[in-house]
C-alpha cells in the first residue's frame, strides 16, 4: 500500500540511493552469494544485520533456532505479532475459554509484536515501510498466508517489486508448492535460510532432528497391514463453515494432511475426495464416521472438549471417535497456510492418537518439552510456556 505522502517514484527514489549506498559498500567488502528455491542466485552483504521476513513463523522460528533473531527489523505476518483467545459454550450452559495463545516465535521473542509489519495475509505489501527499514535480505516464503501460492501473478509481481527497490530477495517454497504437499522441502528451506546467515551446520543440525522425529513414526508404522489402519479425519471446527451450513471442513487426498495421515503415520486419510479446507454438512460427517478425529487450526483454535460439549455438535454424538474418545486436537497454529518447524508436533500427535498402543512409551507432555528444547534451545520452564502458549496442555497427565 502507497500513501499520499509518499509515492511510487518517491520510494523508487530512495530506493535507488540505498542502492547507491549498497554499492558503495560493495568497492569495500566482497558480497556473498546463494542460489535459493527459485534456482536464483541473490548476492548479499558480507554480514546481515537488517532482515526483513515475510513469513508465517518458519523463517522467524528457523532465525530464533540458529540464535539471528536480532537481525529483525519488520515482519511480513500479523500472525506472529498476535496474542489469541477463544471461548466455547457448553451444553450445561457454562463456557470454557482458551487465552495466551501464540506463535512459539512471539513468546520466545516479545519484542516482535512491536516491529514494523510491511504486509500480511489479504492486503499487498507496504513498500513505503519496506524501504524506511532499509534491509540487508528480504526473505520471502512462498506458501505462507501472505503470499500464497507458487507461481501467483501477486507473489511474482511482490518479489519483482522488492528486487527493483535493489534489495536481495530470497525466496524459499513452503510445503504446498511443488508437484504434491510434503514436509521434505522444509529441511531445504532451512538450510537456505542458514546460508543467509552462514550458520549452515548449524541449520543442517536443526533439520536433521526434526527429520528424525518423523522418520521415527514412519518406521514404527509403515509395516501396518492396509485392513488394520484406522480411518483418520483431520476436521477443522469452522465458525465460518457452520454459518454457510456445514458442520465442518475437512482435507482430501491431494493435502498436506492427508500426507501426514497415509504417507507419515500409515493410516488411512477417511475423507476420499480432493479438496482442502472443504465445507461438508452433519449428514456427510456421520457417513464417513472415522475412527479418529483430528482437530486443526480452522478460523480459531478447537479443543476436543467443543466437539463433545458444544451445543452445536449434539448431532455428532454418535460418532464413533466421539463415542470412544479418540478425538485429539493438534498445536496452535495461526496462519497455517505452510507446516512450520512444529510439524513433528503434528505427526506426532496424530500417530499416537491413530495408534495409541504402538506409541505406549511415548509421553506426549514430555515429548513435547523435549522437542521444544532442541529445537529453540530452551529450558523446561520455557519449553512448559512454548506448549501452553500452542495450547498442548491437554497432553498433560494427571
Amino acid at each position: 500500500m502507497i500513501s499520499r505522502k509518499f509515492t511510487l517514484g518517491t520510494i523508487l527514489a530512495l530506493a535507488w540511493i540505498i542502492a547507491l549506498l549498497h554499492g558503495g559498500e560493495c568497492l569495500a567488502e566482497s558480497h556473498r552469494s546463494l542460489i535459493d528455491s527459485r534456482g536464483i542466485r541473490v548476492s548479499m552483504p558480507p554480514e546481515i544485520r537488517r532482515v526483513v521476513t515475510v513469513s508465517d513463523g518458519l523463517v522467524e522460528g528457523i532465525m530464533t533456532a540458529l540464535g539471528v533473531q536480532r537481525t529483525l527489523v519488520a515482519v511480513g505476518s500479523s500472525c506472529i505479532q498476535r496474542n489469541f483467545a477463544y471461548s466455547y459454550p457448553t451444553i450445561s450452559g457454562d463456557d470454557f475459554s482458551y487465552g495466551e495463545g501464540m506463535n512459539p516465535v512471539l513468546r520466545l521473542n516479545p519484542w516482535i509484536a512491536a516491529l514494523p509489519l510491511v504486509a500480511k495475509s489479504g492486503t499487498p505489501v507496504n513498500y513505503e515501510s519496506l524501504v524506511t527499514v532499509n534491509p540487508d535480505v528480504v526473505i520471502v516464503r512462498i506458501g505462507s498466508c501472505t503470499l500464497r501460492y507458487e507461481g501467483d501473478e501477486t507473489a511474482q509481481k511482490t518479489v519483482a517489486m522488492m528486487e527493483s527497490l535493489g534489495f536481495p530477495v530470497v525466496v524459499i517454497h513452503g510445503t504446498h508448492c511443488g508437484k504434491s504437499p510434503g514436509v521434505s522441502g522444509i529441511s531445504e528451506e532451512i538450510r537456505i535460510v542458514g546460508e543467509v546467515f552462514d550458520k549452515k551446520p548449524q541449520a543442517l543440525a536443526l533439520a536433521h532432528y526434526l527429520e528424525d522425529q518423523v522418520a521415527m513414526i514412519r518406521e514404527r508404522t509403515h509395516a501396518i497391514a492396509e485392513e488394520k489402519r484406522p480411518t483418520v479425519l483431520v476436521f477443522g471446527l469452522s465458525p465460518r463453515a457452520r454459518k454457510a451450513g456445514g458442520a465442518g471442513q475437512v482435507f482430501g487426498m491431494d493435502t498436506i494432511e492427508s500426507h501426514f495421515v497415509e504417507d507419515i503415520v500409515h493410516a488411512k486419510n477417511a475423507y476420499r475426495e480432493p479438496g482442502y479446507f472443504r465445507k461438508i454438512n452433519t449428514e456427510q460427517l456421520l457417513a464417513l464416521d472415522p475412527d479418529v478425529i483430528l482437530l486443526c487450526t480452522a478460523f480459531g483454535y478447537h479443543p476436543p472438549r467443543e466437539l463433545y460439549e458444544a451445543p452445536y455438535y449434539r448431532n455428532l454424538q454418535d460418532l464413533s471417535a466421539i463415542k470412544n474418545r479418540r478425538v485429539a486436537a493438534l498445536p496452535w497454529s495461526p496462519c497455517n497456510c505452510s507446516k512450520r518447524l512444529e510439524y513433528p508436533i503434528d505427526a506426532m500427535v496424530i500417530a499416537k492418537t491413530a495408534y495409541p498402543t504402538l506409541f505406549e512409551d511415548v509421553n506426549l507432555s514430555e515429548w513435547l518439552l523435549d522437542f521444544y528444547h532442541h529445537v529453540y534451545g530452551v529450558d523446561k520452564k520455557t519449553a512448559a510456556e512454548l506448549r501452553s502458549v500452542q495450547w498442548m496442555d491437554w497432553t498433560v497427565e494427571k
